[in-house]
């Protein structure tokens, strides 16, 4: 845990009580902060209570007191309209901040030289931080790992000048988050997502682009107009940028040139790394990750054969284009948190002759916007209630079957995979589709996945694989 001593001997009023918030609460009790929390739940309440936090109604509190409400980054600050703790802080002239915020005070406070690596973007988040986290471990770093993945960032050891941080952060941290202040910041890319919460596209990337405003360095993926725009207008306010592409050579930073990733100084090119034969990081949205975190790794001082180490040893996230299992010449991957066609646009891109498992709680605009991958698709097996639609997309295009379950779909997938001879054969768990109908959540799903792909016969488990 992470102690907030910037708030000690102060009042601290704090809003949502799941478990980031808990985490949040007991940093700042163990801070010295006189804490009082609230949350709309009573059951969150009562739980918060049973662990010693106080808690009371905050309609009721006296807000001239407080120095700093703290706010559960799941509340609306802004959109649709502000929680109403949020109405209540601001006209007692309250800051309003979240638990990234303390983070980076208490780094300040302790120990402003500990390497701080910070991502945020629309997609690659979380597939950008555990690359970087890994590489930095693996080259023997000490390196702490949170934020919107893994642990709350108040769980994590407390700064020291030699503890490496790396912090995925989501707009709704960002903006509770007014001092952020990384060693590398990185933006990987923006497009429309979350604007319930944010109102405009415009306002959304405002928000992101505080992230790297504030950063010492800031590394930004310039595949889209937005990004684009951004590093101009910080790199016009003084600010140092790296540049990164996964599609187009630069003059000046770094960018993918198929497998190789390469840097430009002036335009003059060199290989810093290469992801050939890294089953993990296939895919062109996986060289964005990879550009960024080498580029922050160097930020903070390692050396490229540290980091091609990293790279190669990098075992993947679960879900996500996870290597789960291999049968000759069939490879078994798990992308059940592809919850729409946008996240399973990447994995189908990947792959060259793919037997594909799709469906579930179908979404708005089905699987249409995949149609420039169907030649890919050797065969598709479709589950849940979005299969009658899924087959009538895929019409005459693709060779179908109605599976109905997980289970069918990769023993028959599996089956007809092993009698492809044209090569490797990609047993492709990306749905398209939300898990609801069949599964708790996207984790079960893939869960279920991974033990039906390793249930068949011959199928070797591959070291990655959970």
């Amino acid at each position: 845990m992470i102690p907030a001593a910037s708030f000690s001997g102060k009042h601290v009023s704090l809003f949502g009580l799941g478990g980031s918030g808990i985490a949040t609460a007991r940093a700042l009790i163990e801070g010295g902060a006189d804490l009082l929390a609230w949350d709309d739940n009573p059951d969150s309440v009562a739980k918060a209570s049973a662990t010693g936090i106080a808690t009371a109604d905050l309609r009721g509190a006296d807000w001239a007191k407080f120095s700093a409400f703290v706010l559960s980054p799941g509340v609306p600050l802004t959109h649709p309209k502000p929680h109403w703790t949020v109405e209540l802080a601001r006209g007692s002239g309250v800051e309003i901040i979240g638990d990234i915020e303390l983070f980076c005070r208490e780094r300040m406070l302790s120990a402003p030289t500990a390497p701080f690596i910070a991502i945020t973007g629309t997609n690659g988040k979380s597939t950008t931080t555990a690359l970087t986290a890994h590489i930095l471990k693996a080259s023997g770093r000490d390196t702490q790992m949170g934020g919107n993945i893994g642990r709350a960032v108040m769980t994590l050891d407390p700064p020291e000048p030699d503890r490496h941080y790396v912090v995925e952060c989501s707009s709704y941290q960002i903006d509770l988050a007014p001092s952020i202040n990384p060693t590398a910041g990185i933006l990987l890319n923006l497009t429309p997502d979350h604007l319930d919460r944010h109102g405009t596209m415009q306002h959304y990337a405002a928000i992101k682009e505080r992230l790297v405003a504030g950063s010492e360095t800031a590394i930004i993926g310039i595949d889209d107009s937005w990004c684009a725009q951004i590093a101009e207008r910080l790199e016009r306010a003084g600010r140092h940028v790296i540049r990164i592409s996964k599609r187009l050579p630069l003059t000046d930073g770094y960018f993918a040139d198929g497998t190789n990733l390469m840097e430009a100084v002036h335009g003059r090119y060199s290989r810093v790394a290469f992801l050939e034969g890294i089953g993990s990081l296939r895919g062109q949205h996986n060289a964005q990750n990879a550009l960024a975190a080498v580029a922050a790794c160097l930020k903070v001082g390692l050396e490229l054969g540290e980091i091609q180490s990293g790279l190669e040893s990098f075992p993947g996230l679960a879900h996500r284009m996870e290597q789960v299992g291999r049968k000759d010449h069939v490879l078994f991957i798990n992308d059940s948190k592809a919850t729409n066609a946008d996240a399973a646009a990447p994995a189908l891109s990947s792959f060259q002759r793919i037997y594909w498992i799709a469906g579930g709680l179908p979404k708005e605009g089905g699987i249409e916007p995949l149609r420039g991958f169907f030649p890919r698709i050797a065969k598709a097996y479709l589950i849940g209630e979005a299969a009658p639609a899924f087959s009538a997309t895929l019409g005459e295009a693709v060779p179908y079957e109605i599976s109905g379950t997980l289970a069918a779909a990769v023993e028959h997938a599996a089956h007809d995979a092993a009698k492809d001879d044209s090569g490797e054969a990609v047993v492709l768990l990306s749905p398209a589709c939300a898990s609801f109908d069949q599964f708790k959540n996207f984790e079960v799903r893939g869960e279920a996945f991974r033990q039906a792909a390793n249930a068949i016969e011959g199928v070797k488990p591959i070291g990655g694989a959970r």
